[in-house]
């Protein structure tokens, strides 16, 4: 049974933006929760996370993900706490990952959870580092892109949820230099000093293509690109004969109202014998039980440092994702909502 008059608030998609989105396209609304039905539970969120991606979503547009729906609520991944249950591998306290973010609580059947185990690592990194985020970069350079003992590896939005872990995660494959892009000499200086790349450009201080020509003279071996444009541009130029580039986003095209454009040398990709290759997640899901402990092991022990921008209340989400194109993160950025 589901606790009498409990509802919910919800997040919703009011508009679809033209161009950048705005707090107008957004919507709030209240919503009883209905009766849990044999195998469902009742999650409390706690936690949720906003990406770069939802905005592809935002668009009423055929794509590897279905669009969000107008009046309906947002989906994202989430963690919360089972406060009511009727399936009985998921009891009353315990803590769970799912989808159904963008919403203070949700009524779920027991095959849409997983239980998270909080004494690996504090449950926000389970939206991170040892989540999705995480498994991005790692599946990124062990198979997409794979990282070889020796290489060069050049990461875009390292200072970004993706980025900075995966810089990272490059060293500790094998790879003798890893250089990392990020916006403003602040974050430039903590892509070195936090996340422990080798050398990291500002791109907002000049042209990318000679910031990584002066970073990385004998060229790169793999690229990491969350930004496309100018970036991907700048990686083929620079990529060795034999590269890989593992293409995980294009956030500068995201909000765009025209097409962008493409890079100007993808002959190159030809003539160096580049291999380029699409990134999806969801994917590479079955890597999670291989992943997981790898990750919660160098996170023990300090090999591999996060870092979390938190904003505090789901009135707040929706402005939370809009700064994400305004780069105002480090790190993953979540939502605390209890």
């Amino acid at each position: 049974m589901t606790p009498e008059s409990l509802t919910s608030l919800e997040v919703r998609l009011r508009s679809r933006p033209n161009g950048d989105p705005v707090v107008a396209n957004f919507e709030f609304a209240e919503v009883d929760l209905p009766s849990l039905s044999p195998g469902q539970i009742l999650v409390r969120n706690t936690w949720m996370s906003v990406d770069p991606y939802m905005r592809g979503r935002m668009d009423d547009v055929e794509s590897y993900i279905p669009p969000f729906a107008l009046g309906k609520p947002l989906e994202g991944s989430a963690l919360g706490e089972v406060i009511a249950s009727e399936a009985p591998s998921f009891p009353v306290g315990t803590t769970v990952n799912h989808f159904a973010g963008w919403r203070t609580h949700a009524v779920l059947d027991a095959a849409e959870v997983t239980s998270v185990d909080t004494a690996l690592a504090s449950p926000e990194d389970h939206l991170g580092v040892l989540g999705t985020t995480g498994l991005t970069a790692y599946a990124s350079l062990t198979e997409i892109a794979p990282v070889r003992a020796g290489d060069i590896v050049f990461i875009s939005a390292a200072a970004g949820a993706v980025g900075s872990v995966a810089g990272q995660l490059a060293s500790l494959l094998g790879a003798t230099r890893v250089i990392g892009s990020a916006g403003g000499t602040e974050k430039a200086r903590r892509v070195v000093e936090d996340f422990g790349f080798d050398a990291a450009i500002d791109y907002k201080a000049g042209s990318v293509a000679e910031q990584l020509a002066e970073a990385a003279p004998d060229g790169i071996d793999v690229y990491l690109d969350m930004v496309g444009a100018e970036h991907l541009e700048a990686a083929i130029g620079a990529m060795r004969t034999g590269g890989r580039i593992a293409l995980v986003g294009a956030i500068s095209g995201y909000n765009a109202i025209d097409a962008p454009k493409g890079p100007s040398n993808l002959y190159n990709a030809i003539a160096k014998r580049l291999t380029l290759r699409g990134m999806i997640v969801t994917d590479h899901l079955h890597r999670f039980s291989e992943y997981v402990p790898k990750a919660a092991a160098w996170v023990a022990d300090g090999s591999l440092r996060t870092e979390t921008t938190v904003v505090n209340g789901l009135e707040n989400a929706p402005e939370a994702f809009l700064s994400l194109f305004r780069g105002a993160n480090t790190g993953k950025l979540l939502v605390r909502l209890h």
